[in-house]
């Protein structure tokens, strides 16, 4: 049984291990492989059984040049770096990693929002830097204060993470209205669930927690945002590809949207050449969401447990809809 870990230091940085990973096969780990589609990503994965991958692509081509593979696994939730259903063309199961960083993931978004409201980094140098102690008055600031009760808060995507953001979002006396392709219980707790339009039209903050699909690309564009209000906010820590970052940016030099915080963008690493990093009241953070390092042992343990269920000939979580494996495990 081979195992390749193509991003295992995405995972693990310096303070967490794959030890666990190594009695269950011959195993291979590199540290990073690439962000791009690379002649070097089916070299390193060869006749493997099972590939694990963070943020290295595993496309068709990819796919046809490895026969030998049995599964492949994601280390997130997101599984967009996979052609799934390729996979499943082929009788290859891809597993994800669900629910490991749900709590920080929205601990985080409500942060970037705190952020825009607050601007603590920004007075914090300020201090540091002397202001205070020459102002000649008890306080300063520099940038509108922000109260959050009493605004409508938009959840595009209310699952696991959005749920949460809710309950955090009300905590502080938000409205929360919310679109998702399915209601459910837990969902109807914390938020109205709206139309879209609606939901664009109401909102006082708007937040991303929906998955990049062909459907969901550039969902936040020139036409959606002229449905917002004047003056709102945009926060994004799912997935960059959610936005079109040129008409973003417009909105932001504009002021049609006050303010965006963002932990994720279309190509990341980040270009030099990207809007956003020149547009007004844009927070931009690198994609670190979900790196507290209790979520990132969740990841270790989850995967460890997914490459068993391969093992054993059932696989779990899995998210193309392929639950055999197709030949006798090497």
């Amino acid at each position: 049984m081979k195992i390749v870990n193509l991003d295992a230091t995405q995972v693990t940085a310096d303070d967490l291990n794959w030890d666990p990973l190594k009695p269950l096969g011959d195993v291979t780990l590199y540290d990073v492989t690439s962000t791009v589609e690379s002649p070097l990503i089916p070299e390193r994965i060869g006749d493997a059984d099972i590939v694990i991958t963070g943020k290295t692509p595993i496309s068709r081509e990819t796919i046809d040049k490895c026969p030998d593979l049995l599964a492949i696994l994601v280390v997130s939730t997101g599984y967009n770096a996979v052609d799934y259903a390729y996979a499943a063309e082929k009788g290859i199961p891809v597993l994800n990693v669900p629910g490991y960083g749900t709590r920080i993931v929205a601990q985080f978004a409500v942060g970037l929002l705190l952020e825009i409201c607050h601007h603590v980094g920004h007075h914090d140098r300020a201090v540091k830097a002397g202001r205070w102690e020459n102002c000649g008055d008890f306080c300063f600031w520099d940038y509108p204060v922000i109260e959050l009760a009493g605004k409508t808060a938009g959840i595009i995507g209310l699952g696991a993470i959005g749920t949460v953001t809710a309950e955090i979002l009300r905590a502080l006396g938000m409205k929360v209205i919310a679109n998702s392709p399915r209601e459910t219980p837990e969902g109807r707790r914390v938020a109205e669930y709206v139309d879209l339009d609606r939901l664009y039209r109401e909102s006082d903050v708007i937040f991303l927690h929906c998955p990049l699909f062909p459907e969901t690309e550039k969902m936040i564009n020139s036409e959606s945002i002229g449905k917002m209000k004047d003056g709102v906010i945009i926060i994004n820590n799912s997935r960059g590809g959610l936005i079109d970052e040129v008409a973003l940016a417009a909105a932001l030099n504009s002021g049609k949207v006050y303010a965006a915080g963002v932990d994720v963008v279309s190509a990341e690493p980040i270009h030099g050449d990207n809007p956003l990093l020149t547009a007004k009241n844009c927070l931009i953070t690198p994609h670190m969401s979900w790196v507290a390092t209790e979520a990132r042992q969740r990841i270790v343990d989850i995967t460890i447990d997914n490459v068993r269920s391969v093992l054993e000939g059932r696989p779990q979580n899995v998210v193309n809809g392929v639950r055999e494996i197709r030949k006798s495990l090497k």
